[in-house]
């Protein structure tokens, strides 16, 4: 930590405010004008399972803003104003500023895949408004998160496992997009779970790029950070606010994005900031063991049910906590934990030897393990008593 560029570290702690202050009064408006407009609680897809609530659901605008807005006039400031304003105003950037400014080719095609990935978040939250108003078919949904990740991967070379080879390469990262968008998109489904998860992981997000110098990753990510916490202030059980899909595949979307570049992984280059240790590649996949998790588990039911496996229902991890016996606010409370339990061993995943590595891997195993067992034995229980 002596090393640490305490100005940019103060910098990004300021982002996650200004994330939070541009969300916080945009979802207390919405709370308000949303019932006005009737941008209500929807039914989803045709066989969607839920329970209706007179609520808007259109919170995820609000998280948009949060990330959208002062990325795109970061973005625009790189452009139009000289480095000594820019030193001025952001003390802890001046040492960046030649790169940034009058940048390499590498440097440039970066700020360019900054613009693309603000593209990507404006096509995802645009369809999540008209979903949440009018169910756009799930396989539609699927194509344009699919398109939208191959466009970032392929042409702005957003990659994970470059050392796989080119094609193989862009197939991982498209499916880990597309995965990740569609973990947070299934969360979503009880007050404050979704947006506590996500604060949880871009939380630990955040410490690993801090620790490899990555601080432009880490400012984006703080952005969101403040944008979920302005949210949860308003969406916290009982919530007076929904994110929609409007806000759940952003959210997907912008950790995947940033989880990508977080974990490229170059074996020859000892010093990378992952932390030369090729494992360091998992660290996304422990932070976001728990929304996996819920991802595989419904996905399986549904498809032993016989049923699409993209509409929605009340079978996720949550619901199965709920019906268990925990009440809805404990049960979100239980899977905050466990996604921080999981979570905090991955932040500094790169930087441990392989057998330290090791052992966080066999914890996180071991949690979702213990999870799966409760929750079949608790399943047994419960049958039980119903048939007595």
């Amino acid at each position: 930590m002596n090393d640490m560029n305490w100005p940019m570290v103060w910098m990004v702690l300021a982002l996650v405010a200004l994330g939070a202050a541009i969300s916080l009064p945009v979802t207390a408006i919405l709370c308000k004008l949303g019932k006005r407009l009737g941008t209500l609680d929807s039914s989803g897809a045709i066989g969607h399972s839920k329970t209706l609530r007179g609520l808007p659901n259109v919170g995820g605008v609000g998280i948009f803003l949060a990330i959208a807005l002062p990325m795109g006039g970061g973005l625009l400031g790189l452009l139009l104003l000289d480095q000594t304003t820019l030193s001025e105003w952001i003390p802890g950037i001046a040492e960046h500023l030649p790169r940034l400014t009058q940048g390499s080719e590498t440097t440039m095609a970066s700020i360019k895949t900054a613009w693309a990935m603000l593209g990507g978040m404006l096509v995802l939250h645009l369809m999540g408004l008209v979903d949440d108003r009018k169910s756009i078919n799930p396989l539609v949904k699927l194509f344009v998160q699919i398109a939208v990740a191959a466009t970032l991967t392929i042409w702005f070379d957003v990659r994970l496992l470059s050392v796989l080879g080119t094609t193989l390469s862009i197939i991982v990262t498209v499916l880990w997009i597309v995965t990740i968008i569609n973990a947070i998109n299934f969360m979503d489904n009880m007050d404050g779970l979704a947006a506590g998860v996500s604060a949880i992981a871009a939380s630990l997000f955040i410490a690993a790029c801090l620790v490899n110098h990555q601080w432009f990753i880490a400012a984006t990510l703080a952005l969101l950070l403040g944008g979920l916490i302005g949210f949860l202030v308003f969406n916290f059980p009982p919530a007076k606010i929904f994110m929609g899909d409007g806000g759940s595949l952003v959210i997907g979307f912008v950790l995947a994005v940033l989880t990508a570049r977080t974990t490229f992984y170059d074996p020859s280059q000892d010093d990378y900031p992952l932390g030369g240790g090729w494992y360091g590649v998992f660290m996304p996949v422990i932070v976001l063991a728990i929304p996996l998790y819920d991802l595989v588990t419904v996905t399986l039911l549904r498809l032993r049910q016989g049923r699409n496996p993209l509409v929605g229902d009340q079978q996720h991890f949550s619901h199965r906590l709920v019906q268990r016996g925990l009440s809805k606010r404990g049960a979100v409370i239980v899977i905050w934990s466990a996604a921080a339990v999981t979570g905090i061993g991955g932040v500094a995943l790169g930087r441990l030897d392989a057998w330290q590595a090791a052992l966080v891997g066999g914890q996180t195993l071991l949690v979702l393990l213990m999870i799966a067992l409760l929750e079949h034995a608790s399943r047994k229980i419960t049958v039980k008593d119903n048939q007595v």
